[in-house]
């Protein structure tokens, strides 16, 4: 584990205060790069094309641990835990690796052993509440994050890391962060890894860990070839950077009792068209849908969509639970903005429905094997529209089950990565039936 001091201040009221690089480690043992030398993950199309996007990040606002736990002896316990996580995780401890060759690029995670990236910060003068008790996210929130502004593309061209973690400490509370890179892993992955750490370290070094390990191993569809070879000199060719407009960010609590009865009305309103039952998650976009449209005062003749991501897991043979790499597609939902506000929760709540019940095993893995041959990218610069909104996350993602062993988080909070105006995040509180939503 390698340490280095530093006092650079990234944001006013957080003071970086050391950065180190934190290697997988198994048993308490640092697994070495020679251990790891020779094995490859090779990128499937649903990684490559989410190459040109920020990294995902994600934290939980914690309590102060006890007196005496706090400052070094925390970061120590911490960073320790992080190192064991990745030994289950070690891929994401490498580096992506690009080769060239006769026009086209190979994109590669080499299990290099390098590590993560390891922050500690601190914020004395936020307090838990700044944080959490304000509906409008304060801005500083986003400088709990390490590495922000990079893209996937970003990290192959300068061999930087592809996770990061940082903890920083609050005056009363702390906050812990992980950034990984959106080219090899989604939201459940990233989720899955978070929970590993956050258990390794409430439990302990020597402790059996319940959380399941993750399936390495990645999948690709019949004819694809392997690795994907893109047509293109070099892999910068594919980012378009994207100067995000400033968003305001809120953060909204949904009752289990309100979420319920949204939940009924949009059934009942829908009742006897021969409908599949409306999920809550279904009845809540719709609401929110609504809502931002009639927000934003758009035309009733204008078009708004709405974009959710679509887990493929259980859904594609061969793609298990525990799939540690990309495993989403999206679904949208077109209506117009008099349609949306005019035809009722449950209409609306419908159209979400039926648009990710058209993605059958068929239709996620689609064209995934002639992918190579004209790739498209995810991207915000020329996609975005302001008629838009566009849901990421899950509420079956367990956020606030992320316990480092002083106590269940106060609150869940993302950086400022992709962040654009109707974006919506929606966490899910499992215990209590109740959701979370953060709106740009």
């Amino acid at each position: 584990m390698a340490l280095e001091d530093s006092t650079d201040t990234s944001s006013a009221g957080v003071c970086v205060v050391s950065r180190r690089t934190v290697q997988p480690s198994r048993s308490g043992e640092a697994t070495s790069a020679v251990e790891l030398e020779g094995e490859t993950v090779h990128l499937t199309p649903w990684d490559l094309q989410m190459l040109t996007v920020d990294y995902i990040q994600k934290g939980v606002l914690l309590p102060n641990p006890p007196t005496g736990d706090g400052g070094e002896r925390l970061v120590g316990r911490l960073a320790s835990s992080f190192g064991r996580s990745l030994g289950r995780f070690y891929p994401f401890a490498g580096r992506l690796a690009v080769e060239e060759r006769q026009g086209t690029v190979a994109v590669s995670l080499r299990c290099t052993g390098d590590g993560a990236e390891f922050v500690h910060a601190v914020a004395p003068g936020i307090t838990v509440a700044d944080v959490a008790a304000s509906t409008y996210v304060p801005r500083v929130v986003w400088s709990f994050f390490p590495l922000d502004g990079l893209v996937g593309a970003d990290a192959a061209a300068g061999s930087r890391p592809v996770l990061a973690a940082q903890v920083t400490e609050l005056a009363d509370g702390v906050f812990v962060a992980m950034s990984l890179s959106h080219g090899v892993a989604d939201g459940t992955a990233f989720w899955h890894l978070f929970n590993t750490w956050s258990e390794m370290s409430r439990t302990g070094a020597d402790a059996e860990v319940s959380t399941p390990p993750p399936v390495l191993e990645r999948w690709f569809p019949d004819a694809c070839p392997v690795p994907i070879p893109l047509p293109f000199a070099k892999l910068d060719d594919i980012v378009r950077r994207f100067e995000c407009p400033p968003v305001q960010e809120c953060f909204f609590h949904f009752s289990a009792e309100r979420v319920k009865s949204l939940k009924a009305r949009a059934n009942a309103e829908v009742a006897g068209a021969g409908s599949a039952t409306i999920s809550s998650l279904q009845s809540l976009l719709a609401h929110v849908w609504r809502a931002v449209s009639r927000a934003r005062r758009l035309s009733p003749a204008e078009e708004t969509t709405y974009t959710v991501l679509v887990g493929c897991r259980g859904r594609v043979k061969r793609v298990p639970q525990g799939y540690a790499g990309n495993a989403v597609v999206r679904a949208t939902a077109r209506a117009t903005a008099g349609e949306i506000t005019d035809n009722g929760l449950g209409w609306t709540a419908l159209l979400l429905n039926r648009a990710v019940a058209s993605l059958d095993e068929a239709a996620m893995v689609g064209s995934l094997s002639s992918w190579h041959l004209d790739p498209r990218f995810a991207y915000l610069a020329g996609f975005w529209n302001p008629a838009m909104v566009v849901t990421g996350n899950s509420p079956r993602f367990d956020a606030y089950g992320n316990d480092f062993g002083w106590g269940a988080p106060v609150a869940v909070r993302s950086g400022g990565a992709n962040k654009v105006d109707g974006r919506v995040t929606v966490y899910g509180v499992p215990r209590a039936g109740a959701a979370r939503a953060a709106c740009c």
